[in-house]
């Protein structure tokens, strides 16, 4: 869990987490605020210290790992030769956005091209371990994404404007007003707290600009890679299992019991996309 969430603690009493980008955070709640916490002044942290990707210093994964701004930040781990383009071919993107309706925003959106440009900012994804993990991580990832855009038929999240995902106490990434934080993209980005980092690791204005991830294709798939390689690809790439992704992306309103239905359908275009990428899924698919 990340430990950066000193202003989520009290989220959780609002009950509003839903398919949002949070419940990987969440369990880091029920584990206490951590005393070192200190934010970094445009990440003026002392010289030993990492300036995480939200701008506070620390010392270990969560300061030093994905994300990380400046500091001692750990290493990437070293790629294989693996051409995620190769896998994820004409073939296999067009047999999952085929089954969208003619009708759907995202059919003349989401782009197998958009998708391999934005891969370019992000070189870890589907090349980290063997050819099998590189192919379960691809796997995993259009499985996610299946879900949550129904096959890439939605670009936003269906009565996403009648939502609030606005944290105000989140006085790092304020809301502006009259802009909705609601789900956008491939993963569904939501909350302030993540459009304003995503926005400020891609090069778009996320707090004031949101509506980009849902306009420029390229950008929207770069905001469902930032999520990824920042919350789950290592829980992927570990071998943790395709049931700990789903913790990760929406844990607290779908695992242990939660949405057994959900889990099972994520289940299930991860096992779909395993068998036609000729790799086996792997134990704990579940959640």
């Amino acid at each position: 869990g990340h430990k950066h969430i000193c202003f989520l603690t009290k989220m959780v009493s609002f009950n509003i987490i839903r398919k949002s980008l949070l419940s990987v955070l969440l369990a880091v709640v029920l584990a206490g605020a951590l005393p070192e916490l200190v934010v970094g002044q445009n990440c003026g942290c002392a010289a030993d210290m990492c300036c995480s990707q939200y701008g506070y210093c620390g010392t270990d994964k969560d300061y030093c790992g994905p994300g990380c701004q400046e500091g001692p930040c750990f290493a990437p781990p070293a790629t294989n030769d693996v051409s995620v383009a190769d896998i994820v071919t004409d073939a296999f993107f067009n047999g999952i956005i085929g089954q969208a309706d003619a009708s759907c925003a995202g059919k003349n959106f989401f782009t197998r091209a958009a998708f391999l440009e934005a891969l370019n900012s992000y070189s870890q994804f589907g090349r980290v371990g063997s050819v099998d993990d590189s192919k379960r991580e691809i796997a995993a990832f259009f499985g996610h994404v299946s879900h949550e855009t129904g096959h890439f038929c939605y670009i936003e999240e269906i009565n996403g404007p009648s939502k609030d995902y606005c944290e105000e106490s989140n006085t790092q990434y304020p809301c502006a007003p009259n802009k909705g934080y609601y789900g956008r993209g491939p993963l569904q980005l939501s909350w302030n707290f993540n459009y304003g980092p995503a926005g400020g690791a891609i090069g778009f204005d996320g707090l004031n600009n949101p509506e980009i991830v849902a306009t420029d294709p390229v950008i929207s798939f770069k905001t469902a890679l930032w999520y990824w390689m920042n919350k789950v690809h290592s829980i992927i790439t570990s071998g943790q299992g395709f049931g700990e992704t789903i913790r990760a992306i929406n844990g607290q309103l779908e695992c242990d019991g939660a949405n057994p239905d959900t889990v099972n359908a994520r289940v299930e275009y991860y096992t779909d996309y395993c068998n036609q990428l000729g790799v086996a899924p792997g134990d704990n698919l579940y959640c």
